[in-house]
């Protein structure tokens, strides 16, 4: 994993594991990160990773509307 390094501020500098937490979670809602690699921002086990989701109101499963679109165009062939 890249080390990167993000000007926050002040404020947010006592709430250090929250923040990865949140955008390790909001990343991972956007589909930019896998379960494991969001896990992995945190420090933490994949297992373990569904209860930050929780925490910030995304959801473990991400399948939008244009998901089932896709998956009827394929069972319809």
């Amino acid at each position: 994993m890249t080390t990167m390094t993000l000007n926050v501020p002040d404020a947010l500098e006592k709430e250090h594991d929250e923040t990865v937490r949140f955008l390790a979670a909001k990343l991972y809602e956007a589909g930019k990160l896998s379960l494991g690699q969001a896990a992995e921002m945190c420090g933490m086990e994949k297992v373990d990773f569904p209860a930050v989701l929780a925490e910030f109101n995304v959801n473990y499963i991400q399948y939008n509307y244009e998901d089932i679109l896709a998956d009827v165009a394929r069972i319809n062939g």
